[in-house]
């Protein structure tokens, strides 16, 4: 039989077998229910023996889905941070500004040194369990209600220890993890206000940023829980049929009926506290709830930095904005003017305290000033951050740091502590097209918030990553060491003079280079040199030994050997190094040279 009849023979007597594949699925698998929780977490277990699912940061499952439910809170004591349930259009970039903010509140807590004991009032007393009230004996007590009209605040007062807050804080959280857990919303939430409490008592300045970031942790998993509570009812039904599920941009119309009456009814809820702080705290919790219900959820925040404007403490809105500018970074990507008029409010918070603080010490000053400053920072990078050329120049004139020609008679005060921050952050090549105005306002910008010639320093050392051009230098440094020339302190003329070495040597402008020197000879050698200020001054000199090849160009300088003889100790042992290294380096050339041509003419 030949080849072709073969092929045809097995072909008519194969028969292909149809499959099945769904049914084969079905009964090799193995039976399946739905679980609340995730089999990588980490189970632990209450003293109500409540089970409680937190996440374990380095327990990913890489086989599930971006948009994954990973249990209701983080482990205790780690930084609460949103992950992708929260519908981020850039996950990527959320992961960054969750490392951020994580990074941000361990350097808040680390700012102050808090004391062991604080003293709380009574609006606190959610947080005393072990702490103890201050006693008297009933007699004295009599007698005192009687002359001391105040005693009645003073009754108020409670004493307890750091500690004992920190561990008493950690135990509502689980507390209001179990509520959770047994679905009993209510209790949660009535525990979440009288956390959210906390933050309306300032008395303690110091605490109040370790008290900040513990109760927006308790807070932050409030928003999860309720947020995963809405998207579930939005993606299943009470049977727990699946409806459909949400993709990371979802809209506000793709959200069933009975998950947005849910969430309307939480929003409700928290609209019906009685005290302002805790209800804006709590809104701000579940803010990017506001999803489920608005296609545009971010305009919310202008409502809500309007509010603001009605609490009454200084400190307590300042972190108050802090917190809003921190949860409208989970929202899609939008306009960033309320974050200008947070700024625009804290500014005029820092200018009516100024009266109020007349009356303290300078010490409480500087705290007072370094508690706003650390929430004035975090605003501005949040507002300058991805911002382009053209939105750059609209928010410096809605910050007053730039003429309106539209408007030319609104003119906000510039306060130091916010120019400083804005420094900071602006880009070189902004702070170099605009040195002379930014001038301006540093010399405009003298109160009591920041100490004026931190921003000359800065500025410096923002012009030496991009040097202006040498006509816009030149009129620059005029106005530089016109008023560094006023200083009688080594420590700010060393700290100003430094920043813009660097532009001097480079435009090799000697008439400067001798006035720093000569400056700070009348100030090292009549008064000597603190030893704080000698790490300025060896800056200084290393900069010139690396600047000059000629070592003797360098010792020529006026007054740079007498300012050697004035420094001390190791300072002053690394600068002769340096000298060493350079006369060695200088001196082994020559002889190389030497034994070259010695021995070119030898051949």
């Amino acid at each position: 039989m030949e080849l072709p009849q073969c092929i045809e023979v097995i072909a008519e007597s194969m028969e292909f077998k149809t499959r099945d594949y769904g049914a084969e699925e079905a009964s090799h698998s193995l039976p399946r229910m739905q679980t609340d929780s995730h089999p990588l977490a980490v189970q632990s277990s209450s003293e109500q023996g409540v089970i409680v699912y937190h996440e374990n940061s380095h327990l990913y499952d890489p086989l599930r889905a971006p948009d994954a439910n990973f249990g209701v809170s983080p482990a205790e004591g780690k930084d609460v941070e949103y992950g992708s349930t929260r519908g981020s259009f850039n996950a990527a970039a959320l992961q960054s500004s969750a490392r951020e903010w994580a990074s941000f509140k361990r350097s808040l807590m680390q700012k102050f040194s808090v004391p062991k004991t604080i003293s709380i009032s009574s609006m606190s007393d959610v947080i005393v369990k072990s702490g103890k009230e201050y006693e008297k004996p009933p007699t004295r007590m009599h007698l005192e209600e009687l002359d001391d009209p105040q005693k009645d605040a003073e009754a108020d007062i409670k004493i307890i220890t750091r500690q004992e807050y920190i561990s008493r804080l950690h135990e509502l959280k689980d507390e209001i993890c179990h509520a959770w857990r047994a679905e009993d919303r209510v209790t949660a939430l009535k525990l979440s206000i009288k956390v959210a409490r906390l933050l309306m008592d300032t008395s303690v300045l110091q605490f109040y940023p370790t008290a900040f970031v513990l109760v927006t942790d308790v807070l932050d998993i409030l928003g999860d829980m309720v947020w995963e509570r809405i998207k579930k009812k939005a993606e299943y039904a009470d049977d727990g049929t699946k409806i459909c599920s949400l993709l990371d941009d979802f809209e506000a119309s793709d959200v069933c009926a009975d998950a947005k009456e849910t969430c309307n009814n939480w929003f409700c809820k928290i609209g019906s506290i009685r005290e302002l702080l805790p209800r804006i705290y709590l809104e701000l919790a579940i803010l990017c709830c506001w999803r489920f219900l608005r296609d545009r959820p971010w305009e919310n925040l202008k409502r809500l930095v309007m509010m603001m404007r009605g609490l009454a403490d200084p400190l307590a809105s300042a972190y108050c904005h802090l917190y809003l500018a921190r949860c409208a970074q989970k929202l899609p990507p939008h306009d960033k003017g309320y974050l200008v008029t947070c700024i625009n409010d804290i500014k005029v918070r820092i200018i009516l305290g100024r009266e109020s603080m007349n009356g303290n010490s300078s010490e409480e000053k500087k705290i007072s000033v370094s508690l706003f400053e650390l929430a004035i920072s975090w605003i501005i990078k949040c507002l300058l951050k991805d911002t382009d050329q053209m939105q750059l120049g609209d928010v410096l004139v809605e910050l007053g740091l730039r003429a309106n020609v539209a408007n030319s008679s609104v003119d906000f005060p510039c306060i130091s502590v916010v120019l400083h921050h804005l420094l900071k952050e602006l880009p070189a090549e902004v702070i170099s097209s605009n040195a002379l105005e930014i001038m301006q306002l540093i010399e405009r910008s003298k109160d009591y918030s920041f100490d004026q010639y931190l921003n000359y320093m800065l500025l410096g050392f923002k012009l030496c990553e991009r040097i202006p051009l040498m006509d816009a230098v030149d009129a620059l440094l005029i106005k530089v060491f016109q008023v560094v020339a006023q200083y009688d302190g080594l420590d700010e003329y060393l700290k100003v003079v430094d920043a813009y070495l660097d532009i001097i040597l480079h435009y090799q402008m000697g008439n400067y280079l001798t006035i720093i020197l000569d400056g700070i000879s009348d100030r090292a050698c009549n008064k000597g040199v603190a030893e704080n200020e000698l790490g300025s001054l060896q800056t200084i000199f290393i900069k010139l030994l690396s600047h000059f090849e000629d070592l003797n160009d360098v010792l020529a300088l006026n007054h740079f050997v007498e300012i050697l003889d004035v420094m001390y100790g190791s300072t002053r042992n690394i600068v002769n190094t340096h000298i060493l290294n350079k006369a060695t380096r200088y001196h082994l050339d020559f002889i190389l040279f030497t034994f070259f041509l010695a021995n070119f003419l030898v051949h």
